[in-house]
């Protein structure tokens, strides 16, 4: 699986990619994850990505030029390795973040897993040029009811629970479907003032079809 994220702040990425089964499984071969600065793509000695809306409005809006030549760009050097034939389109998702986009889930996450590819466009300032969700966006997507800086955070939580349904990303794959259940380790019982508060009796009666029924009963699988 291999990731492009188109950004015009590259350096928000670097602890993130570089601490723990993220940076495990680039080292490995598993994922392999590409951050691109927006900006190589501007023709102007000002790298200009943004500009005024029309209609008038507050805030600048992101061009869709430098963005469809960044796309296309990834495009080509898929197409490259491909042996000079041209991939599958099913190989490739080009994914453009924003507030108005299809609500991302879990179904979603093992839909996006099995494509080769994926383009992540973070957007930023007012927004970004429709013509980009129209014609160099196979899909919008948000991960959630509110506004954000820019589509980094949600590339971050795309990147993170698509990776985790990679065989081999994670020791046991069964819990890469799984909503945590509730967990609980020592001290078995906490005071928390004068109120003592227990781990429940199950979970310490070795029982491990009660254990089980438990977690399940705690827990939700996609």
């Amino acid at each position: 699986m291999r990731f492009d994220i188109i950004t015009i702040f590259p350096k928000i990425f670097d602890g993130f990619l570089n601490e723990s089964l993220l940076a495990r499984a680039q080292k490995k071969g598993i994922i392999k994850i590409n951050v691109h600065n927006l900006r190589k793509w501007t023709k102007d000695k000002h790298q200009t990505v943004d500009d005024k809306p029309y209609g008038g409005g507050v805030g600048m809006v992101m061009k869709v030029e430098p963005i469809y030549k960044a796309v296309e760009t990834l495009r080509k050097s898929f197409r490259l390795k491909a042996s000079g034939s041209r991939p599958k389109a099913s190989k490739t998702r080009v994914i453009l973040f924003s507030p108005r986009g299809k609500r991302f889930d879990q179904k979603t996450v093992k839909r996006l897993a099995k494509y080769e590819n994926l383009i992540l466009i973070c957007g930023r300032y007012e927004g970004v040029d429709e013509r980009v969700a129209q014609y160099v966006a196979d899909e919008v997507i948000s991960i959630g009811d509110y506004v954000l800086n820019g589509g980094e955070v949600a590339a971050m939580a795309v990147i993170e629970t698509v990776s985790r349904m990679i065989p081999a990303f994670i020791a046991k794959q069964e819990s890469a479907q799984k909503f945590d259940h509730a967990q609980y380790t020592r001290p078995e019982v906490f005071e928390l003032g004068k109120k003592k508060i227990a781990v429940p009796k199950v979970l310490l009666s070795g029982d491990h079809e009660k254990i089980a029924e438990w977690r399940n009963k705690h827990s939700k699988t996609q």
